[in-house]
């Protein structure tokens, strides 16, 4: 299991609209998507991809960071769950 964070989002972004923009660059279908609106001005959405490796989720991030979106330049950052 990996995970995406995807920052300085629009407010009020739909699950369907992150969705069609990670589609758009090739990724799959993520299995769980958590908003994390903090204080508002940068909201971000976390991803999960269970059946995604690593190393691939890190291609598929470089194809989107710094991108602008909604007016927006996004920033995508790869978290990996370690189990000891």
């Amino acid at each position: 299991m990996v995970r995406l964070i995807l920052g300085n989002i629009e407010p009020g972004t739909s699950d369907d609209e992150v969705q069609e923009f990670l589609v758009k660059y090739g990724f799959p279908a993520y299995d769980e998507i958590v908003h994390m609106d903090g204080e508002g001005s940068r909201p971000a959405v976390t991803l999960t991809f269970n059946s995604l490796d690593p190393g691939a989720l890190r291609i598929l991030q470089s194809r989107i960071h710094g991108l602008f979106w909604k007016n927006r330049k996004v920033a995508a950052s790869v978290l990996m769950d370690h189990f000891i």
